[in-house]
């Protein structure tokens, strides 16, 4: 959604930088006019050249992306495979773990499971019938750009400008990395406010089982609105996609969705919240090596092939 890019000149400390989006009417309705678009901002650009941000449009994003040297894209491309498999064992730990939770645990007949599934199915219903589009949208690119400005406050950043508009939106921060660019994405913002101030509530007041049960729909509401807009936006040429590298970045977004995901079944989950988070990683690593194992008796087979077909 968001777009930052630092403009380097000799002798001069490195400007602001702005995320900045596509205006609605493109994100609605395709790429029309980008192009002209990017073409007349380029022109402003080269008569003021103190310039704080990109445009999050189609036109300097692969004007960007096409002057990145191949030695980048093959470290990017490099980075992404070996964080894959990693990705992989994970999301595999994550549905062993919730299989066990719910033949073992009983974790389909809880109340939370179910009372957070009421809160999917409305979202999800809510979502393809189209209802409240508009409103919705501009809700995800608020919570879009706060991601961002509350994941430069954590970093040490500081942001000097937010703006959320029907045209799009952007903050102005002096910092900017690929945590920064991805937060947005793997960082369900509704969800960790609602948990947040329903937490506070009963720090100061006593509330009934009943509550909780609305505690885990709206979790259920709010994740599943995360999900499904980041999932409509992802194709969308996103700028800070193409910032890191697209494969690269879809492979941290999916890991820490599926990080996001492990964390709830923790959380969710009946007893310890310690031994919880222990035992999913005491089952990571041993998924991890049993895959690990296995890769390598297939490299030694492929090894061996090869050798015997003359290829060495």
């Amino acid at each position: 959604m968001g777009h930052s890019r630092a403009r380097k000149s000799a002798g001069r400390p490195p400007p602001n930088q702005r995320r900045a989006r596509k205006a609605f009417e493109e994100v609605l309705g395709g790429t029309n006019g980008v192009a002209s678009e990017w073409e007349n901002r380029r022109g402003k650009r080269r008569e003021g050249k103190s310039m704080r941000a990109a445009i999050a449009a189609a036109g300097p994003v692969l004007e960007e992306m096409s002057e990145v040297g191949w030695t980048k894209r093959l470290l990017r491309w490099t980075l992404a495979l070996l964080i894959l498999p990693f990705c992989l064992v994970t999301a595999w730990t994550l549905v062993k773990r919730f299989s066990q939770a719910a033949l073992h645990q009983q974790l389909w007949q809880s109340a939370e499971l179910w009372h957070f599934s009421i809160g999917v199915l409305v979202m999800l219903g809510w979502f393809w019938s189209g209802l409240m589009h508009g409103v919705f949208l501009k809700l995800y690119v608020f919570g879009h750009e706060f991601t961002h400005g509350l994941v430069v406050t954590c970093l040490g950043g500081k942001v000097s400008e937010f703006h959320v508009s029907e045209q799009g939106g952007y903050i102005t921060t002096n910092k900017t990395n690929w945590v920064i660019a991805l937060s947005p994405y793997f960082l369900p913002i509704w969800s960790m406010e609602a948990a947040v101030l329903y937490g506070l509530l009963k720090v100061f007041a006593t509330f009934s089982t009943e509550w909780d049960k609305l505690f885990y729909a709206v979790i259920g509401l709010t994740w599943t609105f995360h999900m499904v807009w980041t999932l409509w936006m992802l194709p969308r040429e996103q700028p800070d996609l193409q910032e890191n590298g697209t494969f690269l970045s879809l492979v941290l977004i999916g890991f820490g969705n599926v990080l996001v995901l492990a964390g709830l079944l923790c959380v969710a989950g009946h007893g310890s919240l310690w031994e919880h988070f222990r035992d999913f990683g005491r089952d990571w690593l041993r998924y991890t090596a049993m895959w690990g194992d296995a890769a390598w008796r297939w490299a030694n087979v492929g090894i061996g092939w090869c050798v015997r077909q003359g290829a060495f």
